[in-house]
C-alpha cells in the first residue's frame, strides 16, 4: 500500500491551484538572473513565495545546464514543528503537490536507514514547510526525478556529512539544503549579519550559528562535505524580506548559493 504525504502548506506558502502555481513558478524562474553552472548542491530559502520565491528561483534557474542529467534530489531542511534528534526519513512513498507526485527514492532510503542518526518520523514531515516548498520548483525545472527528504533535528554537522557521503552519487544527484538566514531583525542589522554568514559559507568556514541560519546544521554538514569533495560555493542571490515585500522593521534573510567545481566568486 502506497503511503502518501499530502501538501501541508499549499494555499499558504504557495498557490494551491495547479495553474496558478505553475504560472507563478515559471514567472519567478524567467525573471531570475542566469547563472549557468552545474551545481552539485544548492542552499535555497523556504519562506512563502511572495517573500523568498525570487531568491529560490535564482538557485533553481542555475540548474538549466545540469537539469537534463539530474535524476535524484537529496533534500535536507530543518524540522520546525517537531523536536527530534538526528535526521528523519518521512515514512512515505510519495509526496504530492498541486503539480503532481514525486516518488521517494527507496534506494537512497535503504542506503542510510542503518545509520544511528537516521530514524523515521512521519510527524516531523507531516506539516514541515521547509521541504515541501522546494518541490514545485524542482518539478518545474527537472524532468522525471526521485527524491529523498530529510528533516533535521538536533544533530551534529559530522552526522549530516556522514549521511551526505552515503547519498552523494554522481552528476545524477543534486543536494538541496533548505534554509533561511537571520530572522526578525531590523533591515540594516539583518544585512550586516547575513553578509557575514554568507562570507563564512563562501569560505567554507563552519560552524554557522543557528540564529544566523535556521538550516545551520545541514549547512555545516554540507560545508564539511564540500571540503571533502572539492566543491566551491558561488553566491547567486542575497536579499531579505525587506527587499521583496517592503516592510523593513523586522526582516528575514534569504540567500541562494550553488556549490560546484570552479573558482570562487560572489559576495
Amino acid at each position: 500500500m502506497t503511503t502518501i504525504r499530502s501538501p501541508a502548506v499549499a494555499g499558504l506558502f504557495y498557490p494551491a491551484d495547479e495553474q496558478q502555481l505553475r504560472q507563478d513558478v515559471q514567472f519567478l524562474l524567467e525573471k531570475a538572473d542566469r547563472h549557468d553552472l552545474k551545481p552539485k548542491a544548492l542552499i535555497v530559502p523556504h519562506a512563502g513565495y511572495q517573500y523568498s520565491g525570487a531568491i529560490a528561483a535564482t538557485a533553481y534557474a542555475s540548474l538549466r545546464t545540469a537539469a537534463a542529467n539530474l535524476q535524484r534530489v537529496v533534500l535536507l531542511g530543518p524540522a520546525h514543528r517537531v523536536a527530534m534528534h538526528g535526521l528523519a526519513l518521512p515514512g512515505a512513498d510519495v509526496f504530492t503537490t498541486p503539480l503532481g507526485d514525486v516518488n521517494v527514492d527507496t534506494d537512497l532510503v535503504n542506503a542510510i536507514a542503518h545509520l544511528p542518526q537516521v530514524s523515521i518520523s512521519r510527524a516531523a514531515h507531516a506539516l514541515e514547510h521547509s521541504l515541501e516548498v522546494q518541490l514545485p520548483f524542482l518539478q518545474s525545472v527537472l524532468n522525471e526525478f526521485t527524491f529523498l527528504p530529510l528533516a533535521i533535528g538536533m544533530a551534529s554537522a559530522e552526522e549530516v556529512a556522514e549521511v551526505l557521503d552515503y547519498l552523494w552519487g554522481d552528476e545524477e544527484t543534486l543536494i538541496v539544503i533548505s534554509s533561511d538566514l537571520s530572522h526578525f531583525l531590523p533591515y540594516a542589522t539583518a544585512q550586516h549579519i547575513d553578509i557575514q554568514t554568507v562570507q563564512s559559507i563562501l569560505q567554507l568556514q563552519q560552524p554557522i550559528a543557528s540564529d544566523h541560519a535556521c538550516g545551520s546544521i545541514a549547512i555545516n554538514g554540507l560545508i564539511i562535505a564540500a571540503q571533502k569533495h572539492g566543491l566551491i560555493p558561488h553566491l547567486l542571490d542575497l536579499r531579505n524580506s525587506g527587499d521583496t515585500t517592503g516592510t523593513r522593521d523586522q526582516v528575514v534573510g534569504y540567500a541562494a548559493i550553488a556549490f560546484g567545481q570552479g573558482s570562487n566568486h560572489g559576495a
